[in-house]
C-alpha cells in the first residue's frame, strides 16, 4: 500500500506537469502523511543532508564549466578541428558534428549543454551545405547524448556518490564506450549521407591543416587532459578537478578566445546557478523518495522478483536494460540514478557484475533517454534551435536510437570495453 501511494502520487503529480524535483518531494510528503513511514521533518532534513557532500560539489562546478565553455567560443574551434579530419568524406559535416559533440562531451559533462553549444553552430552550417534539416538536427541531438557518457560526466558523479563507487574510475571507464557509440553514429551518418549524396567540403586532409586546427583548438583539447590527468595523477580529486576546469575555462574564454567578457560573465553565472539549483533540488527530494523505498524494503522485493525470473546474469542484465530504458523515457537522469542505484546495484553485484561496468550500463541507458519522448531533453533543445516539431525530430532520431541500442548491447555483453582502461590505470 505504501508503494502504491508513493508511486501513484508521483505519477499523478507528473501528469499535472509538476516539475520532477517537486513531484518527488510532494510524493514523499503525501506518503509520509498517509502511511506514517517516517517523520515530516525528515523531508526537510533530506534536502540539506543529501547535498552536504564534498563529491557532490563537483556537480555545480562542472555545470558552470560547461556553461563557460559553451559560450566561450570553444565549440566553434572544436568543430573546425573535427572538420579538418573528416570534412572531406561523404557526409563529412555530419561526421564532424558527431566528432565535435564527442570533443565537447569531454569538457562539458552534460547532454543538453552539448546539443546547445554544438547545435547552434552545426545545424545551420549543415543546412547551408544542403543537408536536410531533420537529419542535421537529429545528428546533433543524438550525438549530444554522449555528453554524459564521455567523461567528465555529471551523472557519473551522482552514480559514484549514490553507489559508493570511485568517480575517477567511472570517468575512465566511460571513454571507450563513448568512443564506440560515437564511431557507430559516424558510420550511420556516412551510410545515410552516401544514400542522399551529401558530399564533403572538398578540402583534402593535409598535415598543415591538421596542425593549424590543433593549434587553434589546443586550449580546448587540453581541458579533458587536465581533468583526467590531474585525477589519475593524484594531483586533485574529481571535485577539485571541476573547480580547476571552471578557472581554466574562464581564463581561456575571457583572455585567450575573448568570446566572453566581464559584462556577459554574470549571465553565465546566472544560467549555471539556475541549472545547479534545479539538479540539487532533485537530488534532495530523490534521496527522500529513495529513503522511503528502503524503509519499505522495496529494493529487496524488486531483487527477489528479478532473481526469481532467472539466475542467468545475461537475462538479468537484459531485464535491467529494459527497465532502465523505460525509466529513461520518463524520468530525469539524476533522479533515476539516485532512486534506482540502491535498488539495482545490489542485484548487479549479486550476479557478479562489476559496479563500474553496471554504472556505465546505467549511464548509457539513461543517455538514450535524452532522445526518447516524452522527456527527451535533447529533443527539446534541438527543437528550439531548429524550429522542428518534437514528433518530427523524434522520428528522425530513430536510426541513431537503434545505433545506441546496438552499442549498448555490445557494452553490456563485453565488460572489458568499460573496464580495460580502469584496470590499466590501477
Amino acid at each position: 500500500m505504501t508503494a502504491l501511494i508513493l508511486f501513484g502520487s508521483f505519477v499523478f503529480f507528473l501528469l499535472l506537469t509538476v516539475p520532477i524535483g517537486i513531484s518527488l518531494g510532494l510524493a514523499s510528503l503525501v506518503t509520509i502523511l498517509f502511511a506514517d513511514v517516517t517523520s515530516v521533518e525528515y523531508l526537510a532534513q533530506s534536502l540539506v543532508q543529501s547535498t552536504d557532500s564534498f563529491p557532490l560539489m563537483a556537480v555545480p562546478f562542472f555545470i558552470l564549466a560547461g556553461e563557460i565553455m559553451g559560450k566561450g567560443g570553444i565549440s566553434e574551434r572544436l568543430f573546425k578541428l573535427a572538420n579538418v579530419f573528416v570534412g572531406n568524406f561523404t557526409g563529412g559535416f555530419a561526421m564532424a558534428a558527431v566528432l565535435t559533440c564527442m570533443f565537447f562531451a569531454a569538457i562539458s559533462g552534460s547532454g543538453p549543454a552539448t546539443v546547445a553549444a554544438v547545435g547552434g553552430i552545426m545545424i545551420p552550417a549543415m543546412v547551408g551545405y544542403g543537408y536536410d534539416k531533420k537529419f542535421a538536427t537529429a545528428v546533433v541531438v543524438s550525438a549530444g547524448a554522449l555528453g554524459i557518457i564521455i567523461p567528465p560526466s555529471i551523472p557519473m558523479v551522482i552514480y559514484g556518490v549514490s553507489g559508493s563507487v570511485s568517480i575517477g574510475d567511472m570517468f575512465i571507464a566511460g571513454i571507450l564506450p563513448g568512443i564506440l557509440i560515437g564511431v557507430v553514429m559516424m558510420a550511420w551518418s556516412y551510410i545515410h549521407s552516401k544514400k542522399n549524396n551529401y558530399k564533403g567540403n572538398g578540402e583534402k586532409f593535409t598535415i598543415k591543416r591538421a596542425l593549424s586546427g590543433i593549434n587553434e583548438a589546443k586550449w580546448a583539447i587540453f581541458i579533458p587532459i587536465l581533468i583526467l590527468g590531474g585525477i589519475y595523477g593524484g594531483i586533485f580529486t574529481p571535485t577539485e578537478a571541476a573547480v580547476v576546469a571552471v578557472v581554466y575555462a574562464a581564463i581561456i574564454s575571457i583572455f585567450v578566445y575573448k568570446e566572453l567578457n566581464f559584462k556577459t560573465f554574470p549571465n553565465v553565472l546566472k544560467d549555471a546557478a539556475l541549472t545547479s539549483a534545479t539538479i540539487l533540488i532533485i537530488i534532495g527530494t530523490a534521496n527522500a523518495f529513495g529513503r522511503i523505498l528502503t524503509l519499505e524494503q522495496i529494493p529487496r522485493m524488486v531483487a527477489d522478483l528479478l532473481l526469481g525470473i532467472s539466475s542467468n546474469p545475461l537475462i538479468i542484465l537484459l531485464l535491467l536494460n529494459l527497465l532502465l530504458l523505460f525509466v529513461g523515457m520518463f524520468m530525469d537522469t539524476v533522479a533515476a540514478i539516485i532512486i534506482l542505484v540502491p535498488i539495482l546495484l545490489p542485484i548487479a553485484i549479486n550476479i557478479g557484475i562489476d559496479p563500474i561496468h553496471f554504472g556505465i550500463i546505467m549511464i548509457v541507458n539513461l543517455a538514450i533517454g535524452f532522445i526518447t519522448p516524452p522527456v527527451g531533453v535533447n529533443l527539446f533543445v534541438g527543437s528550439g534551435i531548429s524550429g522542428l516539431k518534437i514528433e518530427t525530430l523524434a522520428k528522425a532520431t530513430v536510426p541513431f536510437f537503434i545505433a545506441m541500442i546496438l552499442s549498448l548491447m555490445v557494452i553490456t555483453v563485453i565488460p572489458e570495453i568499460s573496464l580495460i582502461l580502469v584496470d590499466l590505470f590501477k
